[in-house]
């Protein structure tokens, strides 16, 4: 439900630190509710979360929002737009103070064509979130809201503060049936 990636910002931080001018890789904050990348717009740098949580998610054609995934530090947003010369696929907002690598676009195709380590980061974070899309729709299916909607409460107790419209987003639900679920999670006897 958080994604992080330990091991890809270390080598971000590496590579932050060796830059000899330091305009390649910047950093950036970003305050709660603020867009790091919008659905649709040209994204005009790669960036790697140095910490906080941001959520992705999709404004789908019925102005309803579904949330893909929770991301914290480590993980990479913008390089598929990048790789593909597309607008952005979806927003991406911080949820808590999030502090990012910004990286010049330039600088990340070179490094694609030239850095075996960042080939290499990139084809694990593709291969991950194919298992975890799969893994999550496979899950959803075969369980209830309502134990989904448990095991992502003990998480958000641990990690974040949430929106119950944020909530519902990621569930897939509308808040009204989210509102259902937490009822009978508190009282599974309750007459509906």
């Amino acid at each position: 439900m958080l994604r992080t990636n330990q091991p890809f910002l270390d080598y971000l931080e590496a590579l932050y630190e060796r830059q000899p001018e330091k305009e390649n890789i910047i950093i950036k904050s970003y305050a709660k509710g603020e867009r790091l990348l919008t659905q649709n717009e040209t994204s005009t740098k790669i960036m790697l979360i140095r910490s906080g949580i941001t959520k992705c998610y999709f404004i789908e054609e019925n102005d309803k929002e579904y949330i893909v995934e929770f991301l914290g530090k480590g993980e990479i947003i913008g390089e598929i737009e990048v790789i593909k010369n597309v607008p952005c696929l979806c927003s991406i907002e911080a949820i808590t103070e999030v502090t990012v690598y910004a990286m010049s676009i330039p600088y990340f195709k070179d490094l694609l064509k030239n850095d075996l380590g960042l080939n290499n980061f990139l084809l694990d974070v593709f291969a991950e979130r194919i298992v975890n899309t799969s893994s999550r729709a496979s899950y959803q299916q075969l369980h209830t809201t309502e134990h989904t909607l448990s095991q992502f409460l003990e998480l958000k107790s641990k990690e974040m503060e949430l929106s119950k419209e944020d909530m519902a987003a990621y569930l897939g639900i509308s808040v009204r049936s989210l509102n259902r679920s937490l009822k009978e999670l508190k009282d599974p006897d309750a007459e509906e």
